[in-house]
């Protein structure tokens, strides 16, 4: 895995990033250490509300996180093929993470899940609930805020098959 600067870097999936959005704490990608997040610009493409966009643009430009694109060869071939199956934002989040050894950070399941498991391995892929639980453990977010956020993120559409953050910890 490739680290930068004592970070390990993460390519953010637009479902991801939109539950930050949803819970107003957009910030805690650029502040939970250890990690640096990156989205491609197929994903931010995908975020097509308005307000969430404005959202992102206004993280991106707070540097919280940066917005990178498909440059490689190698990336661009594998886009090539994982778009056949898979969605753009979703292709280019797996073409430069196999391509550059990085994580993602995905909510995605069924096909997605399968094949980022199988480029990159399941130690590489993070989900929304996996992040949250960081921000608690490193002391940016409590268990109550934690669940306030999971109760906001299931009233658009995301649940989560626990009842309380405090489970996972």
């Amino acid at each position: 895995m490739v680290t930068e600067g004592n970070a390990n870097v993460v390519v953010v999936d637009a479902n991801v990033a939109i539950n930050f959005i949803h819970i107003g704490r957009l910030d805690l990608l650029g502040r939970l250490p250890g990690l640096r997040f990156v989205i491609p610009e197929h994903v931010a493409e995908e975020i097509s509300d308005d307000a969430q966009s404005a959202v992102l643009r206004e993280a991106i430009e707070a540097g919280l996180l940066e917005e990178i694109k498909i440059i490689e060869p190698a990336e661009l071939m594998r886009y090539s093929q994982l778009i056949r199956t898979l969605g753009k934002g979703e292709s280019a989040c797996l073409a430069i993470a196999e391509s550059r050894g990085w994580l993602v950070a995905s909510d995605e399941s069924r096909a997605f899940r399968r094949t980022a498991i199988d480029c990159l391995g399941e130690q590489c892929l993070v989900t929304t609930p996996d992040l949250i639980v960081r921000a608690i453990q490193t002391g940016l977010a409590t268990v109550g805020e934690a669940d306030q956020w999971k109760r906001t993120l299931e009233l658009n559409r995301f649940k989560m098959k626990f009842e309380s953050f405090s489970e996972l910890l």
